[in-house]
């Protein structure tokens, strides 16, 4: 039986029991006599409720209770100073706790009834009475109130400027000047955010959750009511979609927990797709790019500055404005990057956040300079490359852009380009070929693993991490298999539990690298421990032996020089008299040694689509994208990471845009019918290649981490195709058809 697991494309260990149904999610846990309760929604954007009258509501036979912010102020809220672990600097904010309204549709109550149909027609008879004040949610009006986005939170890196770009741009030959845009984004995963809270008659919690940290979501808990977090389980099995929308803790868990607690009883509260655009999303956003050249080529001078919005009580920030002295060998590089309070809830972390934002300005910028230089794009990027990260003065501790660029352009077939913007065409379709280049950062976090090892062969790896859907289950126990060399099949992958081993929260394309080396490394000591029993045997020819002299496979222990020297794992459990073995390992990351290098995933991205000339519609008809992202420990899960990936770029670059009516400081396309996301009938021939370069400087299994990259650099290969297609240069996203045609509406009426 083979036991080399790592890197091939095994389906998901969870995969049957999703298309089947068997997998229950946050909602779909129910026990006798629950309750369920719906959250009423704000009707203004700033101001105060002067009066809430929830008696109407209250007559109801089997309405239990309506929490307002006039029952709640002395239940919770007992620690004002936590801070969740993806939490911006700034006070978070805290559901009921007092009559000030901070943005639309802010949860003004919560209605808890015997059914959910009881619930929400008793949701419909609270009446709220408002003072209202002056809101402004535009960004464009607000740019002299901006602040500096700097500030304290994890992964951000503070734009550090390089050079002398005022100098260096005045003396470039070849100047641009440009501006780009691109609104408000939502994640909307297909599950909705929901948390059932199971009430115990000693007052222990055990908690269903949607999210992507259960100690995080412990954490809250444990903070706001003041409960020990041994009296909280936070559970979060399958995970149906989350994109970054539940790194933080929403108020559906506050809602939950809080009625569970005063009422002594379970309850189960779920939001509408409504209330999924009340809170986070990825920020609107002006980007200025200068680009000083010289006519051959060579860049001298790069300015990259971005405002973007932020809360009242939060300071959002993200890294959209540090790419390029990471991408181009520049020596000038200026970078600044501010933020505006506006009355809205905080932006959210969301799939490659700032870096699918800032590098669409920068890869459409080059394009544009590439055009003016009449220079192929391609071309302009090699002769631009580096190897090292400029920002920081250090080499990359893996690279393989330079093949992924080769490897991609053979695949598309970029050498047949005509430049000629307009030159390609099929009948009225008008043909464009673009390509743009995606960064992301490899991270690793601590993490912490166990492994139990069972005398009949079996395995079980846990850790407190999250899957939402990348493969996190299948990944655990194809390094678990091959570490110990037995059967992937007796491996099970425990995660989602806060009574598993210390994880942090699933995201930032960390988990491969972090917890996957955890559990590595809690394997390895497993075998170290048969190793040491094994050479405890009558007449062993393993005693003294090293991990490094044996190969664990085929479910036994076999010396590297001798094969005849080798005996199975249960032999040695059984004949030492062992029943299991039980190991941990507490991941530190080697700082010392990481931060010598810069650690990025990077990508090749180039695109076709094909515009109408008369209707201005556009279809995207081929994809290719290259992937530099380590070892591929899963090349099927692997795949469809990418795969999703490049479908929201589509989604990005012609349709996703939450539109904001600024009379009443309301998303006002929030459903699934009005905001617009790509479809399998918008999908073309994606084409996806991995480069792979194991990265032992960043994890000990190699990886780099995927699932941001996928998306980076997509809608800025789009747009540049649309570009080669029409000759119209479209610097807002999404690009419609009536900007395809000339046809743009005001800028300033969107922001």
């Amino acid at each position: 039986m083979a036991t080399d697991y790592i890197g091939k494309p095994k389906n998901r260990i969870e995969g049957r029991d999703k298309v089947t149904g068997a997998a229950k999610y946050a909602a779909e846990f129910h026990e006798p006599d629950l309750l369920h309760g719906v959250v009423v929604s704000g009707a203004i954007a700033k101001g105060r409720i002067k009066n809430i009258n929830t008696s109407k509501a209250l007559e109801l036979d089997g309405v239990v209770q309506v929490f307002t912010h006039e029952n709640t102020p002395s239940l919770a809220w007992l620690d004002l100073s936590y801070k969740d672990m993806d939490a911006p600097p700034g006070d978070p904010f805290r559901p009921l706790h007092s009559d000030e309204i901070q943005f639309n549709m802010q949860p003004v109550a919560l209605v808890v009834a015997k059914s959910l149909e009881l619930a929400k027609y008793a949701s419909h008879l609270v009446e709220v009475e408002y003072e209202e004040k002056e809101h402004d949610t535009k960004l464009i009006d607000n740019l002299e109130k901006s602040e500096k986005g700097i500030g304290l939170r994890a992964g951000f890196e503070p734009p550090k400027s390089i050079g002398d770009f005022e100098k260096a741009f005045d003396s470039a030959e070849v100047k641009l000047d440009l501006e780009y845009f691109h609104g408000a984004e939502h994640h909307n995963p297909m599950e909705m955010h929901a948390s059932t809270v199971i009430y115990e008659e000693d007052g222990n919690l055990t908690i269903y959750d949607k999210t992507q940290g259960v100690l995080n979501s412990r954490h809250y808990v444990s903070m706001v009511f003041g409960i020990s977090r041994k009296k909280i389980k936070v559970l979060s099995p399958y995970v149906g979609g989350a994109f970054g929308s539940c790194l933080r803790p929403q108020y559906q868990l506050f809602m939950a927990v809080l009625a569970a607690t005063q009422l002594k009883r379970s309850v189960k509260v779920e939001l509408t797709r409504p209330q999924m655009f009340s809170f986070g999303h990825r920020p609107i956003t002006i980007q200025n790019l200068k680009i000083g050249a010289s006519p051959d080529g060579r860049l001298k001078a790069i300015h990259h500055s971005a405002y973007s919005e932020t809360s009242r009580f939060e300071k959002y920030i993200e890294n959209i404005v540090n790419w390029s002295a990471k991408l181009y060998n520049c020596d000038n590089i200026e970078e600044k990057y501010r933020v505006v309070p506006l009355d809205m809830y905080t932006p959210l972390d969301m799939r490659a956040p700032g870096g699918a934002t800032g590098v669409y300005a920068l890869e459409s910028a080059m394009d544009e300079l590439a055009y003016k230089l009449k220079i192929d794009p391609l071309e302009l990027r090699l002769k631009n490359y580096t190897e090292e990260d400029k920002s920081q003065g250090k080499p990359f501790s893996s690279k393989t852009l330079k093949e992924c660029y080769r490897q991609a352009a053979e695949r598309f077939g970029w050498e047949n380009r005509n430049p000629e913007p307009g030159s390609m065409k099929e009948g009225h379709q008008l043909i464009g070929w673009g390509m743009a280049t995606g960064i992301w950062d490899a991270l690793q976090m601590p993490a912490r693993a166990k492994a139990v090892l069972t005398a009949d062969g079996k395995l079980e790896v846990g850790s407190a991490t999250a899957d939402i859907g990348t493969g996190t289950y299948t990944i655990m126990a194809q390094i678990a298999a091959e570490t110990l060399g037995i059967p992937f099949e007796n491996v099970t992958a425990k995660l989602g539990d806060s009574s598993l081993p210390f994880a942090l929260i699933e995201g930032g394309s960390a988990t491969a690298a972090s917890v996957g080396s955890a559990v590595k490394s809690a394997c390895l000591k497993v075998a170290k421990k048969l190793l040491k029993e094994a050479g405890k045997l009558k007449n062993s020819p393993f005693k003294g032996a090293d991990l490094e002299d044996v190969i664990f496979a085929d479910a036994k222990i076999t010396d590297k020089k001798n094969a005849a020297w080798s005996i199975s794992i249960s032999e040695v459990m059984k004949k030492r008299e062992i029943d299991k073995i039980k190991k941990k390992y507490a991941l530190i990351p080697n700082m010392l040694k990481q931060n010598k290098y810069g650690r990025n995933t990077h990508s090749a991205v180039f695109a076709e689509v094909k515009v109408d000339e008369d209707l201005g519609t556009i279809k995207v008809t081929r994809v290719v994208s290259a992937i530099d992202g380590g070892k591929i420990l899963n090349h099927k899960t692997a795949h469809s990471q990418i795969l999703g990936g490049v479908v929201w770029g589509i989604s990005m670059a012609l349709e996703e845009d939450s539109f904001m009516d600024h009379n009443f400081g309301r998303f006002i396309n929030h459903d699934l019918a009005e905001y617009h996301i790509a479809i399998n009938a918008d999908m073309p021939d994606i084409d996806i290649l991995f480069v792979e370069e194991e990265d032992h400087i960043v994890s000990s299994v190699g990886a780099k981490g995927i699932g941001e990259i996928g998306l980076v650099g997509v809608a800025a290969a789009i747009g540049n195709a649309v570009y080669h297609a029409t000759g119209r240069r479209i610097r807002e996203l999404p690009i419609t058809l009536d900007k395809a045609m000339g046809l743009h509406t005001a800028k300033a009426e969107q922001i």
